[in-house]
């Protein structure tokens, strides 16, 4: 059962904003991150708390498992640092689950894994969980023995919006589906290239493409006059920033391998409506050509996941 002490929201809040890249800092009033991380982190406290949440997540998961099984607690692991731990499942698959470490009271070091390794062996014990994930700000391949997943790369919309861009190169908003066949086809493409890719990006649904279309945040890519992708964001509280949060960035097969990425986040800074936010995406550690294509862009990499293993 959770612990009697689960912090307030606002505690979870402030425990969050040391852990943040020191350049993030100036993005956005301390006011309004802490408020921001408050609300991001009333989801980790329902997770703690609320049995009914707690038994669609066993009935879709694990029906061997009791609903509170699946409860989040808050728990110590050192003397001075104490951790929020979840089971989760890779890619909702069941016979994948881990356990994340979503917040914790102080920044996690490298000696702190191996009892917080124990410690979510032990509380998870019935789900045989094979791997451990945490954040952290440090640079990626900074923990010794840990493999990288999502890197967080962002930076105000105001510095991204001046560098040149290739003329052959426009945005226009898109306007229906008709188009998501073919960037299914292009992350196929990608996919039959970099036989890691499916495990680092897939393409957003139907669903979550009307919802961009609707918020007026999906863009088609133009080259030449014509359809060569897709690029879009949704403006939302990420990491206690007010952000435009990437969803979907595809470039057909045609126009790949032309130094178009970085190309694309000056487009999209210059396209959205609020400029006063910061443009965020995650992007795996290992796909190289997204990350340099941020990178290049003006994007910061603000932190990121890392796996421990449990096994």
């Amino acid at each position: 059962m959770p612990s009697p002490t689960l912090p307030a929201a606002s505690a979870l809040a402030r425990f969050s904003l040391a852990a943040q890249h020191p350049a993030s800092l100036a993005w956005c009033s301390e006011a309004v991150r802490l408020a921001n991380l408050a609300d991001e982190h009333a989801f980790d406290l329902q997770l703690a708390t609320d049995l009914e949440l707690a038994a669609v997540r066993a009935e879709r998961m694990n029906p061997a498992q009791p609903p509170e099984a699946f409860l989040n607690q808050w728990l110590p692991v050192l003397p001075g640092l104490e951790a929020m731990l979840s089971i989760r499942f890779e890619g909702a698959n069941p016979s994948k689950p881990f356990v994340d470490a979503s917040v914790t009271s102080r920044p996690v070091v490298h000696a702190d894994l191996p009892a917080l390794a124990t410690l979510a062996q032990r509380t998870y014990a019935g789900f045989d969980p094979q791997r451990l994930r945490f954040r952290s700000a440090a640079q990626a391949g900074t923990f010794a023995g840990t493999q990288p997943d999502l890197r967080v790369l962002a930076a105000p919309l105001a510095d991204l919006q001046h560098r040149l861009t290739p003329l052959e190169l426009s945005l226009r908003p898109t306007l229906g589906t008709s188009q998501l066949e073919a960037a299914r086809e292009a992350y196929a493409d990608v996919d039959r290239l970099y036989p890691d890719h499916p495990d680092q990006a897939r393409i957003l649904s139907e669903e979550d493409l009307l919802e961009n279309i609707e918020a007026g945040t999906m863009f088609d890519v133009l080259w030449n006059g014509g359809w060569a992708g897709y690029v879009g964001v949704l403006p939302k509280s990420e990491h206690g920033l007010n952000a435009y949060t990437v969803q979907e960035l595809i470039l057909s097969p045609a126009c790949r391998g032309r130094g178009y990425g970085a190309a694309l986040t000056t487009f999209l800074a210059q396209a959205v409506p609020e400029p006063d936010r910061v443009l965020l995406g995650t992007i795996h550690a290992e796909n190289r050509g997204a990350r340099q294509a941020a990178l290049q862009a003006g994007r910061i990499d603000i932190g990121g996941w890392s796996w421990w293993s449990l096994l």
